[in-house]
């Protein structure tokens, strides 16, 4: 009995083609045996003819036909030892290619012979293969089978899936892929996080290439993130059988392996998508020869061999992203633009939000947000539906390939509210180097911007989150904290030297602008835990002058009632007496100059007391500025006056600059504009000196309105674009907002309204970009006086409503009886008297109790309409 695994190397040697080398020598060697033998006859009868009959020896027809007898056989003999080896070869492949084996179970044999399918043993007319090989198995009892010859099925030209049908925008990208394609590229990647759309694009790029690859295109999944990625050798496999037929047998060497899968693609047009790579170790062995494109899908950033930069893929547009929404659910309707933020604008996570509300019609897209606002459940609530895998997952495959140090520095990152730069993270996370940082921007976790920051996208920000346990958390933010107030307080002493250093330090605040505002609010909720973090609450409110410039009057009240808490709390007098000035100053920016003037009184009594000049001079200069406010000019001009006297003495150039120049509008509006220009002059020559150049802006602004007053309203108007220039220069967005606004009225002055209104215009959408309200009060204001002045009162009374709305809101009450009064006058010239009485009186009533000097104004209109 033969053995089973003598059967399993029949088996195996059906089909190959060493055994049909051995046929095929062994019918050559019986050719030459053969034409041997047919020689020697030939040549023995031709003697025993010759010698039996030597007469015809000389006949022509006998020695041709001998000749031919002869010679023919040996040439043929010649050729068949000599025959290329290239012919035999390309006999064999042939051969092989018409043939595969049966798959009948039992035993088989390559014994030569016509009999095909089951026999009996020892029914074959001919003998077993030679050369060692194969087995005779004539004697063996039973049936037994021999291969079937076949003709192998003509294969289809292999294509990909199409596309998602509801893929959405893109276009920039693809155009940007079409093009390096265009140029010949043969290697391209597509890198990004997960859920950013990676395979999607490539299929869209692929469906866009596909009459460029004549031969087809495959898709292969590399299966990088999972635990056990696809092996080359696998992935070699489906692209040989593709080609084939799932019934080819593959070499177990996978050097033989690579030469087959090279020569099977040599020649060929195709394009391969190799979708989730793991590393260039998993794509190497797959690169196809040149007349073959790849396309590479990874989370993970490595380099080939002839490939360009991988294509960072990043989040969709905003508005794309809100296009995708409504065609999987056009019930989303208005809630598209609130949905998409709270995705992140995450293809992923935008899919299994809509796919929830199309599928869950009862759900209410208000109820499905309110719920998503929550960061600590979103992606819980985001959920996974029309999607294979949920965002959650989706981020848990790359966060559990990373090493621990930076899985570590990946979830102390969710402490960063936006981007940030390398040393602000290796400080909080304690990345030496930011070597981590760098692993994981390779993972595609982190982002790297072209602005040198990095990012961390708001849905992997979350997850992150999630993994950060409480014990962790808190010296995380703790570090987070201090580093950002100590950004705030070098931003801040960059803009007091003035000069270029002024924009470099607004540059500086608006890049950490949101993880400055993190930082302060954590240090705020939780400074009762020590005096530590405290006092960096307090700290972040100190010497506030950008702040001021940045920050709502309201908002900038709330850091410094609670930065005023904390200067008490770790007994600090000198941080109490600053957060008091700096109160009195933002409630002053909202109008109420009596709240302003009470919070400078206790300021000024701490600053007395620690003798503290430098700052006694500087609320003694806010004191004078709040009086005037109130219109009593001869108080403010004594509290001046021994500011004045304090930075003289003290030889604070800056400080005196901004007195002189109060006092210059003090004497202004006393009436005595050449005074006040001779303070401004002086003022003008300080700032310069210093480079202080706000200041020289602000004073080119008060030298512009002081000779608009005297009526030069040209050299007013080069006053105002010099200052306007300034400001546009270091970036004071307010400055030029203010500059616009002076131009605006000198050239009302000049009765040119409509240039007035283009100017009033310009300042309006300064003040809305940076959410200057109280600079969009005044623009609005003055815009209603340009329409009043023009005849278009309705139009004048609209902007004076706008206005008034923010007043109300922000709380400036100076303003808001300013506009009160004008709607009234614009009420009175379209004869609506009544109504016009009743909004003056309540302009009067605002003016008596802020003690404005417009009160009187006031009385008089009123005590004419009245008679």
């Amino acid at each position: 009995m033969l053995s089973q695994p003598l059967v399993q190397t029949f088996l195996d040697l059906s089909g190959d083609t060493k055994t049909g080398e051995a046929t095929t020598s062994l019918k050559k060697n019986q050719t030459i045996t053969l034409l041997v033998l047919f020689l020697l006859v030939v040549i023995i009868a031709l003697a025993v003819y010759l010698y039996l009959h030597p007469d015809i020896k000389d006949n022509p027809l006998f020695v041709a036909l001998g000749f031919v007898a002869t010679v023919f056989p040996c040439l043929y003999l010649v050729w068949q030892i000599r025959k290329p080896e290239e012919y035999r070869q390309e006999q064999r492949e042939e051969t092989t290619a018409k043939k595969v084996v049966d798959s009948h179970p039992g035993l088989h044999t390559n014994v030569t012979g016509g009999v095909q399918g089951g026999v009996l043993s020892g029914k074959f007319n001919g003998p077993a293969a030679a050369g060692g090989e194969a087995v005779d198995l004539r004697g063996s009892p039973g049936a037994i089978y021999k291969p079937t010859i076949q003709q192998r099925e003509k294969l289809p030209v292999p294509r990909l899936q199409p596309p998602p049908m509801d893929f959405t925008g893109r276009e920039e990208e693809l155009g940007r892929l079409l093009s390096h394609f265009d140029r010949g590229a043969t290697i391209t990647g597509l890198r990004g996080t997960g859920g950013i759309g990676k395979t999607a694009l490539a299929l869209q790029l692929a469906d866009k290439l596909k009459s460029r690859f004549a031969d087809g295109q495959i898709f292969l999944k590399l299966e990088g993130m999972s635990p056990n990625p696809v092996k080359p050798a696998d992935a070699m496999a489906q692209v040989i059988r593709a080609f084939r037929g799932s019934d080819e047998r593959l070499p177990e060497d996978e050097n033989e392996l690579q030469r087959l899968y090279s020569s099977v693609l040599e020649g060929k047009s195709i394009l391969l998508l190799l979708d989730n790579a793991a590393d260039d170790k998993q794509v190497l062995p797959l690169m196809p020869p040149m007349s073959c494109a790849i396309l590479v899908t990874s989370r993970k950033k490595f380099t080939l061999p002839g490939m360009p930069e991988t294509f960072a893929l990043d989040t969709l547009k905003h508005s794309e992203a809100q296009d995708l929404l409504l065609k999987i659910c056009p019930r989303i309707g208005s809630h598209a633009e609130e949905l998409a933020k709270l995705c992140g604008y995450l293809p992923l996570a935008l899919r299994a939000a809509a796919s929830l509300l199309a599928v869950k019609s009862d759900l209410n897209p208000s109820d499905y947000l309110e719920e998503l606002r929550s960061e600590n459940t979103r992606l819980e609530k985001i959920g996974k539906e029309g999607i294979d895998i949920d965002v959650e997952a989706s981020l848990n495959l790359s966060y559990m390939r990373l090493p621990a140090e930076a899985a570590s520095v990946f979830r102390q990152l969710s402490v960063f509210p936006s981007d940030f730069d390398a040393q602000a993270e290796e400080i909080v996370c304690q990345d030496e180097g930011h070597r981590n940082l760098s692993e994981l921007v390779t993972w595609s976790l982190v982002e790297f911007l072209e602005s040198r920051r990095y990012r961390l996208h708001d849905l992997a920000r979350v997850f992150s989150d999630s993994r950060l346990k409480a014990d962790a958390r808190e010296p995380v933010q703790l570090r987070h904290a201090m580093y950002y107030q100590e950004v705030l307080w070098k931003a801040t002493e960059l803009f007091l030297h003035g000069g270029k250093d002024i924009s470099r330090s607004l540059e500086q605040f608006d890049a950490n602008w949101m993880n400055i505002r993190a930082g302060q609010k954590w240090a705020k909720v939780n400074m009762a835990i020590s005096l530590e973090i405290a006092e960096i609450c307090s700290n972040f409110a100190r010497n506030n002058v950008i702040l001021r410039l940045r920050m709502h009057p309201r908002e900038n009240i709330e850091w410094l009632e609670a930065a005023l808490v904390a200067a008490c709390q770790t007994s600090n007098k000198n941080a109490e007496g600053a957060h008091l000035a700096d109160l009195g100053l933002a409630h002053f920016d909202l109008g109420d100059s009596r709240k302003a003037i009470e919070y400078y009184e206790r300021s000024w009594a701490i600053f007395r007391e620690l003798r503290d000049y430098s700052n006694e001079g500087n609320v003694l200069d806010r004191l004078g500025l709040s009086h005037a406010a109130l219109g009593d000019a001869r108080k403010a001009i004594e509290f001046y006056a021994q500011a004045l006297s304090i930075f003289r003495e003290i030889e604070n150039k800056r400080g005196k600059a901004d007195t002189l120049g109060n006092l210059g509008n003090a004497y202004a509006n006393l009436g005595d504009i050449k005074k006040a220009i001779i303070y401004y002059e002086e003022q003008q020559v300080i700032t310069h000196q210093i480079e202080d150049r706000p200041g020289e802006s602000i004073v080119l602004g008060n030298l512009g309105v002081a000779h608009a007053e005297l009526g030069d309203t040209i050299c007013a108007i080069k006053y105002f674009e010099q200052g306007l220039f300034i400001a546009h220069e270091i970036g004071n967005r307010h400055g030029e907002g203010v500059a616009l606004t002076n131009l605006g009225l000198a050239h009302a002055r000049q009765e040119d309204l409509k240039k007035a209104i283009e100017l009033h215009l310009k300042a309006l959408a300064i003040f809305s970009k940076i959410e200057d309200r109280p600079g969009e009060v005044n623009a609005l204001g003055n815009l209603g006086l340009a329409y009043f002045h023009l005849g278009e009162t309705r139009k004048a009374i609209e902007h004076y409503e706008q206005a008034l709305i923010i007043s109300c809101d922000i709380g400036d009450r100076r303003g808001e009886g300013i506009l009160l009064f004008n709607m009234s006058l614009s009420l009175e010239k379209l004869g609506q008297r009544a109504k016009a009485i009743d909004l003056a009186k309540s302009a009067l009533e605002i003016f008596e109790q802020i003690e404005s000097p417009h009160a009187e104004i006031v009385r008089k209109a009123l005590a004419k309409w009245q008679s």
